[in-house]
């Protein structure tokens, strides 16, 4: 949730300013080897791209993300302001999951439900028992509802975003057992100032953890209680500019915990911090050609799920079929046209899908790749004076070979991607000056240059 720095009375006290939060996932069961991701969509100044219904992306590592059913949404509210944001993703204790949503479409911070969206889900496949769940009858919003498992009271906390009677954010709770019903409200968290965007991790070594957004940085309090007002500040905070909707992830494979958080924008910008230990609470920033994000995404949730969920994920919505690729040197850009030129630019992109390509069969060997561009799909990439451009395809043998190129080992890692002329064979595509050709390669620098990671 993005927050509007307006306030609103209710009640002769309290302002309606935006607050939200977002749960950490349960510990990881021993079968599960993969995760899902659950966001919206919101693209530059909120043009094509921008969707506020339930998307999912699915991750093997919890790192590099791929949005499937080409990043349209699985599921749209039909109540209410008819659509959502900060969805959350909860495996339930009887092994389905139920998705919860703030009832707000786009950006009207003045829209302020009592409810939530809730859907019920055997598989994240098909979804049923839609419906809105009231939380409170304050005059003011239900935002980034999130819920996790109380083992000690048999039920489940929805924690939500609201404000107290002194007019600033805090973070609210009521339980339930069916997501149909809930008890009164109650304040959860409300250290004495602002605090948004919440994120709730159970159980570590005896200790529970709520990670939230404090003047545009994340910050961490920990409880051995999971009673409301139980949670104590106690991290150091991190950020990269304006940082919100800390989420944290464990991984399935080594000691390793990720804290991700986006930038205050529309189409905000995903970054990654890492630590072996919570208790320490100190992060460290995760390099950035380590992980990716769902295009256009904003304010995640994510939840460990099996094998045999991922592939049934897949197998359902698909892949997409285009992708982008990330520099190796410069991983906050990628690859894209601008004025019929190629080069590498800062995501995000405007219009996004400047930066999409289908990778075809190559024009001239259909052992190599060719670069079809996803919204001028006439166009490919070709070399004209060893300057990349999109040039429509003329049907010639010379356009088929400049367009053609051979996907090899990444010259800097050898788990990049590199791509060598077909008809220039000593040269590779590489920026330079942010601007794509096709040059010799032989420097450090050079074959950074010419090194892409191909994601989505």
């Amino acid at each position: 949730m993005t927050p509007t720095p307006s306030r609103r009375l209710f009640l002769g006290a309290a302002a309606a300013v935006p607050l939200s939060l977002t749960l950490g996932t349960p510990s990881a069961h021993a079968a599960d080897s993969a995760y899902v991701m659950g966001y919206f969509t919101e693209s530059t100044n909120l043009g094509a791209g921008t969707d506020y219904g339930l998307h999912l992306a699915v991750s093997t590592d919890g790192l590099r993300w791929t949005p499937l059913n080409q990043n349209n949404p699985v599921v749209t509210p039909t109540e209410g302001a008819g659509g959502l944001r900060d969805p959350f993703i909860l495996r339930k204790q009887d092994g389905t999951f139920v998705v919860l949503a703030t009832d707000l479409k786009g950006t009207d911070w003045n829209y302020n439900s009592q409810y939530i969206h809730v859907w019920n889900s055997a598989d994240l496949r098909t979804f049923t028992g839609y419906h809105r769940l009231k939380l409170h009858d304050m005059t003011t919003h239900s935002w980034a509802p999130e819920a996790f498992w109380d083992a000690g009271r048999g039920q489940y906390g929805i924690l939500y975003s609201s404000v107290n009677a002194s007019g600033h954010n805090v973070i609210m709770v009521n339980y339930t057992t069916d997501f149909v019903t809930a008890s009164a409200p109650q304040v959860f968290f409300d250290p004495g100032y602002d605090v948004i965007d919440g994120n709730l991790t159970v159980g570590v070594n005896g200790v529970n953890y709520l990670y939230f957004k404090r003047d545009q940085t994340l910050v961490g309090a920990r409880s051995t209680s999971l009673a409301p007002g139980s949670f104590t500040p106690f991290s150091t905070p991190v950020a990269h500019g304006g940082t919100e909707a800390p989420t944290v992830v464990k991984s399935l494979t080594g000691n390793q915990w990720y804290l991700w958080g986006d930038t205050y924008t529309p189409n905000g910008v995903f970054y990654a911090w890492q630590s072996t230990d919570l208790a320490a609470g100190t992060w460290t920033a995760l390099d950035q050609r380590l992980y990716t994000q769902p295009l256009n995404s904003k304010h995640c949730g994510i939840q460990p799920i099996t094998s045999t969920v991922y592939d049934n994920l897949v197998a359902k919505w698909g892949l997409p079929t285009w992708n982008r690729l990330k520099s190796y040197n410069y991983p906050a850009r990628y690859v894209r046209h601008a004025d019929y030129v190629g080069r590498i630019d800062t995501y995000p992109v405007d219009p996004y899908t400047d930066s999409q390509w289908r990778l075809v069969p190559g024009l001239a060997d259909s052992s190599g790749v060719s670069f079809q561009s996803v919204n001028y799909p006439t166009r490919y990439l070709r070399h004209y004076s060893y300057q990349l451009r999109l040039d429509v395809n003329d049907g010639t043998s010379t356009f088929a070979a400049d367009a053609t190129f051979y996907r090899t080992a990444g010259l800097a890692d050898a788990s990049w991607s590199s791509f060598r002329s077909y008809n220039n064979p000593t040269r590779y595509i590489r920026h330079s000056n942010y601007v794509l050709r096709i040059d010799p390669v032989s420097t450090a620098t050079e074959r950074q240059d010419a090194t892409f990671h191909v994601g989505y």
